[in-house]
């Protein structure tokens, strides 16, 4: 089975983008998944994200962490898959509503390159309600514990960051990790260990968006937050916090589409099989 694909990133985030509106990808093949996601001998990515059909709204996104496990929500991975439906015309226009397993989603694309070395779009997505807030954890369309440090150089990401992630406190979901260092009231840098990538990766935007309002409630931050990722990427969240809850969270920044491609799940089987 051949199957197209384009290859998008978020703000440093990528992931492998599949037009399934006809329901033909073996989306409960967690193996292939897996495999696609490879670094050295699959595509390689952060996420494999699929638009399918929607009867409620414009389509739906179905997320996949790069070891074939699904998850409800990709703050990153919303950016891009905006700007792929657009490109496949399963969005109608720059904006757009779409289902994910953390609720529905609205887009914006709010503005297209203006010359060819700004490549990017920038897009914007109204992020689910986010709950289960305490003190340096909350769920922010996944779980994201917060880790405030002072210098993040020196930060043991995949060591801490894992031990965290399989501790008995989040266990037996586990969690994403952050370790933040705050610049009030308007900037933070974020460093995250992914639940699903088991590594740390160049951006979160749901961890980047846990971020921000963890610092919004703790640390004395201020909407808008400036989130600086790993790779030297910028995202804006904004929202509204009454000192109890948020509402009408966004997360903001570019997306840019780096390739298309087919490849060959069989020839996939047969490369895994070499291996055994």
């Amino acid at each position: 089975m051949n199957v197209r694909f384009v290859k998008m990133h978020g703000a440093g985030n990528d992931f492998i983008m599949i037009d399934d509106r006809e329901g033909t990808f073996p989306a409960d093949d967690s193996r292939r998944m897996a495999l696609m996601g490879a670094r050295q001998t699959g595509v390689g990515c952060e996420g494999i994200i699929l638009v399918q059909q929607s009867d409620r709204l414009d389509f739906r996104m179905k997320f996949f962490n790069p070891d074939g496990s699904e998850a409800e929500m990709c703050g990153n991975g919303a950016r891009c898959v905006a700007a792929f439906a657009r490109e496949i015309g399963a969005a109608k226009s720059d904006r757009m509503r779409f289902e994910t397993l953390a609720g529905d989603v609205g887009a914006e694309i709010v503005s297209q390159p203006t010359r060819p070395s700004q490549p990017s779009l920038l897009v914007k997505v109204e992020m689910p309600e986010p709950k289960d807030l305490r003190v340096d954890f909350i769920n922010s369309g996944v779980p994201h514990k917060i880790v405030s440090v002072e210098n993040l150089a020196i930060v043991d990401v995949a060591g801490e960051g894992r031990r965290i992630r399989y501790s008995d406190e989040f266990a037996p979901a586990g969690t994403n990790v952050d370790f933040v260092t705050y610049r009030a009231p308007h900037d933070a840098d974020i460093r995250t260990y992914e639940r699903g990538v088991e590594a740390e990766t160049g951006a979160c935007g749901t961890g980047s968006v846990a971020a921000a309002l963890v610092g919004v409630a703790q640390h004395g931050m201020s909407f808008p937050v400036t989130v600086h990722t790993a790779k030297g990427y910028k995202l804006t969240i904004d929202g509204e916090f009454d000192g109890v809850s948020f509402k009408s969270v966004t997360l903001t920044g570019p997306v840019t589409r780096v390739f298309e491609g087919e490849i060959d799940l069989e020839t996939l089987d047969r490369t895994s099989a070499d291996k055994r």
